[in-house]
């Protein structure tokens, strides 16, 4: 009996375990993904800044503090007016920067978790859409993968169209491996747009009838 028990226990937890990892993990903001990047190479310290309207925050920090200067342009992972970030680093003695996306991946290098396999899909013309989490913005992993849920603009024109993929990257070599288009998500049709649903529904009018009472015009004799 007692090894029934056991035996049944055994079997729950690994049932319990396999359904963890289907679970869906979302990413819930920009900023948290950032905060989970490591650099790929061995720094003394290192730090990431938002820059919002000027005033510099400090997101995440590792190592024993240097002194580095506040920068005054920085990248973007969804375009921003009004805010950007940059990493400050120290290195044998030596304080760098990555002020853009090129750099910033190289300081990751090798995607080492799910949020440096987001951004590495963002290198590749995705994003991580904030506004719709559930579909475009959420991953879940086994031993061998990461399967991520981004956005992409498939569309500028008309209609101003986002899809939602599957991506799959390895967790051995960091790569994407395979992408699903999983369709559109959103669009969005302005006046312009011949193909507007709206425009489409809307009946044309028809040219009036002539009335057959009328009397037709007398024809006079040559």
């Amino acid at each position: 009996m007692k090894n029934i028990i056991l035996y049944s226990l055994l079997i729950f937890l690994i049932s319990g375990s396999a359904i963890s990892a289907q679970e869906k993990k979302k990413f819930t903001s920009i900023e948290q993904v950032l905060a989970r990047i490591t650099p790929n190479d061995k720094v003394d310290y290192w730090v990431l800044v938002h820059n919002l309207y000027g005033k510099n925050r400090e997101v995440r920090s590792s190592g024993t503090k240097k002194d580095y200067l506040p920068q005054f342009s920085g990248f973007n992972i969804v375009p921003n007016e009004n805010s950007f970030y940059y990493i400050a680093y120290s290195q044998a003695g030596k304080t760098s920067y990555i002020t853009t996306l090129e750099d910033l991946k190289t300081f990751i290098g090798k995607a080492d978790n799910a949020e440096e396999a987001a951004l590495k899909a963002v290198f590749e013309g995705y994003f991580i859409d904030e506004e719709f989490i559930d579909v475009a913005a959420n991953y879940r992993e086994d031993t061998k993968n990461f399967y991520l849920d981004l956005g992409k603009i498939t569309m500028t024109e008309c209609p101003y169209q986002k899809s939602h993929f599957m991506l799959t990257v390895d967790k051995k070599s960091g790569e994407i491996t395979s992408a699903k288009d999983n369709g559109a998500y959103m669009e969005l049709y302005n006046k312009k747009c011949k193909n507007n649903p709206r425009l489409l529904k809307i009946e044309k009018k028809e040219e009036p009838k002539e009335d057959p009472k009328k009397k037709q015009p007398i024809k006079k004799k040559r």
